[in-house]
């Protein structure tokens, strides 16, 4: 465990402490879910870190300390956590969410952060997105669902977030304070792509509802759109 506060690890302190053997979070019993979710939100960034200190209104600051001092100060100061650790967090979860799979089976990675993100921590929902005009809906993360692109053969994550925003005619109403995005997968058996490149930034500007925009034709304000 490690008691003290590391910051997100940046540049070439991220290759030297992640990179190598025993490096990362260690995998057991269909864990994988997740750590990859966990080493996502915490190893390079701090735009989450309210979720480790934060005295949320529902918060549990058992789970809280797990997550801190068991999982991410660890991941951080010498980039290796092990399985135990986060199994403890598991067996909390299932203690927490009434739900006995926690410990042994994989689950979605939106429905963990729901969970810990939510009922948990208590934490505002992070997206507000809207469909064709109708009602806002509320989320923590989005999950990109798309039909087969011939044409997207090893895609990066812009173009990926583009089709599948218009293919279900999504807007994002207001610009997010944390954009969560999972990648579109099909098990152990069918994959969709056999890689993704990592977007190091995204335009978020045509994703936007009701913002301006420039016409592609004149450079003046944009009146209509064509997907």
């Amino acid at each position: 465990q490690a008691p003290d506060s590391f910051p997100p690890l940046r540049n070439e302190a991220a290759v030297r402490v992640l990179r190598g053997r025993m490096k990362g979070i260690q995998g057991h019993c269909n864990s994988c879910y997740m750590d990859a979710a966990l080493f996502s939100l915490f190893s390079c960034t701090s735009v989450l870190d309210s979720m480790l200190f934060k005295p949320f209104p529902l918060c549990d600051r058992n789970v809280q300390n797990i997550l801190r001092d068991e999982i991410v100060n660890p991941l951080r100061k010498t980039g290796f956590v092990r399985a135990r650790s986060v199994m403890h967090l598991r067996e909390q979860l299932t203690e927490k969410g009434q739900c006995s799979s926690f410990t042994n089976a994989e689950k979605d990675p939106e429905e963990f952060l729901n969970l810990i993100m939510h009922q948990i921590l208590g934490i505002e929902p992070l997206l507000k997105l809207q469909s064709g005009g109708q009602k806002e809906q509320d989320c923590y993360c989005y999950q990109i669902f798309m039909d087969k692109q011939e044409d997207l053969v090893v895609p990066d994550v812009q173009q990926l977030v583009e089709h599948s925003f218009l293919s279900s005619n999504l807007k994002l109403v207001e610009i997010p304070s944390c954009f969560i995005i999972q990648m579109p997968r099909f098990g152990k058996e069918y994959k969709m792509f056999s890689k993704i490149i990592p977007s190091l930034e995204l335009d978020i500007t045509d994703l936007l509802l009701d913002s301006p925009r420039e016409c592609c034709v004149c450079g003046d304000v944009a009146t209509l759109e064509c997907s």
